[in-house]
């Protein structure tokens, strides 16, 4: 029968106990004794009172025979420990081996050290698993294939990000294909669409591919942009306008940037941007990608009111 799961003493190294999982060993040791994660316990004696009586002239013999098997097990135990030290010797795995018979109390296993997900506002839907929601500003996105919601994204406002990563082409760091980003406009007291699309789409560019977070060049740098499309958009039944923009970086294919903004259908209505990252070349999102996310935005509860790139249903500015 295979052990149960518990510290045992590690056959590489005697001194010291391992973690058997009940299938194999792990990388977790620990000294004899210690309290990590769960401290060895005592082997189990028979209580005094219940111990059979002496029987006379029995007292010199008996000691002899007893002290007689203590150094037999003694000199056994030894045998077994110089076995499994040198069966590692000869080449075999601690894998291949299962635990010695004498063990203490197995505990708790090990705890996981791997890092938990860094939470993010970008929600699922209840209602459709394909459709991510932007509680705060009371909008739904549609998730295309090979898109994802967030994980470890230092940024606490993308709604999505492409499938998987890569390492960026100047300083090695992680880069992601694409990102759509959404966010409430509070810092400004202009509130039209139009003007506010324009103003955002430098930092847009720059934000995205010219300086992270923490100061690194990950494209290298930009050496230019330039507008490739702008104007009037129906995003979630309200009236806005979006601006595109092509940028060259100084090292990769580069990529292109959006910004898109529209008044909110919840609260004060405040605006809401929404900024769009999309690497260039065979490996970045086809472009109508952009296109069909603004189509699909819509206000929570709301699958009836869209919109689309050149729906004109009202004054954008």
């Amino acid at each position: 029968m295979t052990p149960p799961p518990g510290w045992y003493r590690d056959p590489s190294a005697p001194y010291q106990e391992r973690w058997w999982d009940g299938t194999t060993w792990t990388e977790h040791r620990r000294a004899p004794g210690t309290t990590g994660y769960g401290a060895a316990q005592q082997p189990l004696q028979q209580p005094l009172q219940q111990r059979p009586p002496r029987q006379p002239g029995a007292g010199t013999g008996r000691a002899k025979t007893v002290a007689l098997v203590t150094a037999a097990a003694v000199l056994v135990a030894a045998v077994v420990t110089g076995v499994l030290v040198l069966g590692e010797d000869d080449g075999a795995g601690p894998d291949a081996r299962t635990p010695p018979a004498t063990a203490t109390a197995p505990g708790p296993a090990p705890a996981s050290t791997e890092p938990a997900p860094s939470p993010t506002p970008s929600e699922p839907s209840a209602d459709d698993p394909a459709v991510v929601e932007d509680p705060l500003n009371g909008i739904t996105f549609p998730l295309p294939d090979g898109w994802v919601r967030p994980e470890h994204i230092a940024q606490n406002d993308v709604m999505m990000t492409t499938d998987g990563t890569y390492d960026c082409p100047a300083d090695g760091s992680v880069c992601r294909h694409g990102l759509v980003i959404s966010r409430t406009v509070t810092a400004n007291a202009e509130s039209a669409p139009k003007a506010l699309a324009e103003e955002d789409i430098e930092d847009a560019a720059d934000d995205a591919y010219d300086r992270d977070l923490i100061g690194n060049k990950p494209f290298g740098g930009i050496e230019s942009h330039e507008e490739v499309a702008s104007g009037p958009v129906a995003v979630a039944g309200r009236a806005g306008y979006y601006v595109r923009r092509r940028v060259t970086t100084a090292k990769g294919p580069g990529g292109y940037v959006q910004s898109m903004v529209f008044p909110s259908t919840v609260g004060t209505e405040s605006p809401i941007l929404v900024r769009y990252v999309f690497d260039a070349g065979e490996d970045g999102p086809p472009l109508d990608v952009m296109d069909r996310i603004t189509e699909g935005i819509r206000p929570v509860g709301d699958a009836d009111t869209g919109g689309g790139v050149g729906s004109g249903i009202g004054p954008s500015s």
